[in-house]
């Protein structure tokens, strides 16, 4: 579809939908709603842009995130900020919500401001908002869905690695029942994490548990009302892990409600290492994932697809580290 089409169909002339596509002021509030409507609609990306993006000069790199309540990801935010603004360059940001259609207008709306490349932080989207960025050659780095191709990298976090030192960890203090409250079901980052904790339960020796298999939400109201679940069950386990700290905080706050002791009487562990994990009572005991350094990895892949010749992408991984403060109990003391 052509510029001229889109404008016969917003009402408006060629030059009103290209003064919308670069964002002048010149186009009143409600018109240039209307065209990027009909933009959106069909998905439209000019021409002008494509051969910019082709060429990589914009300086310009997009960041999508599904989460900004969760300080994880505005931590993230913060240092690939500092990266692109280290290098005198622009990043545009977008929240999905978890949402694989605002992935898609996100991304459309990225290639129309000319990007040079894209974090995608969503891993529950296919490949199909990916075809747009494959056909006008922008590079793009996911995150934990394992897979890379032309234009595509990947930056998988060692949850398995991670969970085997928590499961290592809480062994050690004589936990034998182990909990998991999970993410979101369907989600491709969910099974992942859910598999590497039954992995990591075997390899340390431990039986697991169907029953203690929760699902959550990756937010606190997710983590207490899988919480209420665990302990409406007729054998209690002595520890929980959780997919991330965010889940592990409502759980906390859960038990903490209903008055059961943590560690005494229940032990958590979190994922990620957010700022919180040192402020709430107990501090909790956490698998840290540096955020500086996955906005390193994120931001190599996207200049090395940008600069180099060769335009395969490339798996990347990034290890956790078990930091362990006060919110498991030795239950052999």
């Amino acid at each position: 579809m052509s510029m001229t089409q889109i404008a016969k169909i917003a009402g408006v002339s060629s030059a009103t939908v290209s003064r919308v596509i670069n964002g002048s002021p010149l186009v009143n509030a409600e018109t240039a709603a209307r065209v990027r409507e009909v933009l959106e609609k069909f998905a439209f990306i000019p021409d002008g842009n494509a051969t910019a993006l082709t060429r990589g000069k914009s300086d310009i790199f997009g960041l999508i995130l599904p989460d900004l309540t969760n300080p994880y990801f505005t931590d993230l935010l913060d240092s690939f900020e500092a990266i692109t603004s280290s290098k005198d360059q622009d990043l545009l940001t977008a929240n999905t919500r978890f949402s694989p259609q605002r992935v898609e207008a996100c991304i459309r709306r990225m290639l129309m401001r000319r990007v040079d490349g894209i974090a995608l932080v969503a891993s529950e989207v296919e490949t199909g908002p990916f075809e747009s960025l494959m056909r006008y050659r922008v590079p793009l780095v996911t995150l934990d869905r394992g897979q890379a191709g032309e234009w595509v990298s990947d930056v998988s976090i060692d949850f398995e690695s991670a969970l085997e030192d928590a499961m290592r960890h809480l062994k050690q203090y004589g936990h034998r029942k182990i909990a998991f409250i999970g993410g979101v079901a369907g989600l491709k980052t969910s099974t992942t994490r859910t598999q590497a904790f039954i992995k990591a339960l075997s390899k340390n020796g431990l039986r697991l548990f169907e029953e203690y298999l929760q699902e959550g939400n990756y937010r606190p109201d997710g983590g207490a009302a899988a919480m209420s679940r665990i302990l409406a069950l007729r054998h209690l386990p002595s520890a929980v892990v959780t997919a991330n700290d965010f889940t592990a905080v409502g759980a906390l706050q859960r038990l903490n409600e209903l008055g059961i002791s943590v560690p005494r009487q229940m032990s958590i562990i979190g994922f990620d290492d957010i700022s919180i994990c040192s402020l709430v009572h107990p501090q909790l005991t956490t698998l840290s994932v540096c955020r500086d350094s996955l906005a390193r990895l994120m931001y190599q892949a996207l200049d090395d697809g940008r600069t180099s010749q060769d335009k395969r992408g490339r798996l990347y991984t990034l290890k956790a580290e078990l930091v362990i403060r006060h919110s498991v109990a030795n239950l052999k003391q």
